[in-house]
């Protein structure tokens, strides 16, 4: 094969990759509703520390008292372990509040904007510059 035809092939690989990672990753717009804020509170139940999106699930208690699933989005683990959180800072089993938005599809998903701690340490989880509203979070605003 020659260099021309190698060359050809490994730019459309490439290309499609690059596509596909693009499909895969949102802005905050598309998914989230900036007009609806949330506060919850439950246990972690279980970290995916993944690209494009870190997610937390936590389990919470309704209303009613009966348990709820939610996934938390966070911002990518680079821009995580840049504000000081990594895959052991909170342990399966801790009781977090999330302050975020709601998905405008009203599933039990949210994109995470603070994570508060029964201590009161207050760490941060989104990222800057994916259209989320400037609500005062992101320390670095």
């Amino acid at each position: 094969m020659s260099f021309k035809k190698i060359a050809t092939v490994a730019g459309l690989a490439l290309g499609s990759l690059v596509s596909a990672q693009s499909n895969a990753h949102h802005a905050f717009g598309a998914e989230f509703d900036a007009d609806s804020p949330l506060t919850l509170r439950g246990s972690v139940v279980r970290i995916e520390w993944v690209n494009p999106h870190a997610w937390f699930h936590i389990e919470v208690t309704n209303a009613e008292g009966e348990k709820e699933a939610w996934r938390i989005e966070g911002g990518t683990p680079n821009t995580l372990l840049r504000r000081g959180i990594n895959k052991r800072s909170i342990a399966i089993g801790t009781e977090i509040v999330v302050e975020g938005y709601q998905a405008k599809d009203r599933s039990n998903s949210a994109n995470g904007r603070n994570i508060t701690l029964a201590n009161g340490k207050k760490m941060f989880m989104g990222s800057s510059g994916t259209g989320a509203p400037d609500d005062g979070a992101d320390p670095g605003r």
